[in-house]
């Protein structure tokens, strides 16, 4: 039998897994993207990071300057995975008790 302490912990606990759940479920359902060249380099993720596509704009490919092509990528590849990183990271904390009182845990997301 369960005193009101522990109680309340595992209605506290259930709740949270619950909004875990459904913030994980929000970003893997959030699609970000990211530009570099000014908009050569496209590349898409989700809110959790993965990776789902990089569009290149053809006239943009030159045989000679492959290792620009290659920056371009890797910016655009880069600050779409920040993106959701921040957004990730946000989303975790307004799900938890500590980020509803705008507590921040760095790194812990």
């Amino acid at each position: 039998m369960l005193n009101p302490l522990q109680k309340m912990l595992e209605t506290q606990l259930g709740g949270i897994q619950e909004r875990l759940q459904q913030a994980m479920a929000e970003l893997a359902e959030t699609t970000l993207e990211a530009t570099a060249g000014g908009g050569v380099v496209t590349a898409s993720a989700t809110g959790n990071g993965e990776l789902i596509e990089v569009i290149i704009d053809p006239a943009v490919v030159d045989a000679q300057d492959i290792e620009m092509l290659q920056d371009l990528v890797t910016v655009a590849v880069r600050e779409v995975m920040r993106k959701a990183t921040e957004l990730k990271k946000e989303k975790l904390m307004q799900a938890t008790p500590l980020g509803q009182f705008g507590i921040e845990m760095p790194d812990l997301f």
